[in-house]
């Protein structure tokens, strides 16, 4: 059983995908993660976005991992070995990971990554092209979104919580720029799947989302 969540930044998709995996039980694969790590490890290297060959030739010698943190509902994401749970949460990477997530070599490479997690099964992947692209025929399948007023507000708590210093404003553009990039790339663009079940989180909080999606799943023998 595959469970897709694809989105906008900031309408909840990793924190309520966290959540619905904990509860029935199935591996939690947060997409984003895997393109924040290979945008960290470039930008450590030096390598200008502008070098797709560069990029490519050092994503086929990434090793990208995915694994459970045992006793909390993070998710460990580790880098050749390193875990970068925190840091490809740093605006630059929020801010850069564009410049790769539109390039089709790279996106090749992550739908393949991608689709390794779901031979196993009973997974909740969770990104922008994921009931689109990665797993067109998975069993079920939400968009998850939210006003970008609040979806700004989400990600300004966030990374004030992190003890990032951004204004509002500055993280509003951002939102609004991501968004356009996002729908408008010509490979994987956010968009949801015709069979998709929508679900509006703005005036919603996240235990609400997480019995509605249960409630889907539970209609559909799920759980």
């Amino acid at each position: 059983m595959i469970v897709t969540i694809d989105g906008p930044a900031g309408a909840g998709k990793s924190t309520i995908a966290k959540l619905l995996a904990e509860k029935i039980g199935f591996l939690y694969v947060d997409t984003g993660a895997m393109y924040r790590a290979l945008t960290l490890k470039i930008i450590r290297y030096g390598i200008a976005f502008s070098d797709t060959q560069a990029i490519v030739s050092l994503a086929k010698k990434t090793v990208i991992q995915l694994q459970k943190n045992d006793g909390t509902q993070q998710t460990k994401v580790m880098l050749d070995g390193n875990d970068v749970s925190e840091d490809i949460r740093h605006p630059e990477i929020t801010n850069a990971v564009f410049n790769i997530a539109g390039m089709p070599e790279i996106r090749r490479i992550m739908v393949q990554w991608q689709r390794g997690y779901g031979k196993a099964g009973n997974i909740v992947m969770e990104g922008r092209d994921i009931g689109t692209v990665v797993f067109p025929h998975a069993e079920k399948k939400f968009y998850l979104d939210a006003t970008p007023p609040v979806r700004a507000q989400r990600r300004f708590r966030e990374l004030e919580e992190k003890g990032v210093g951004i204004g509002l404003d500055e993280v509003v553009r951002q939102i609004k720029d991501r968004d356009y990039k996002d729908m408008t790339r010509t490979c994987g663009p956010l968009k949801k799947a015709d069979d998709a079940v929508y679900i509006d989180s703005t005036r919603r909080q996240i235990s609400e989302v997480v019995d509605t999606l249960l409630t889907y799943l539970d209609n559909e023998k799920v759980i």
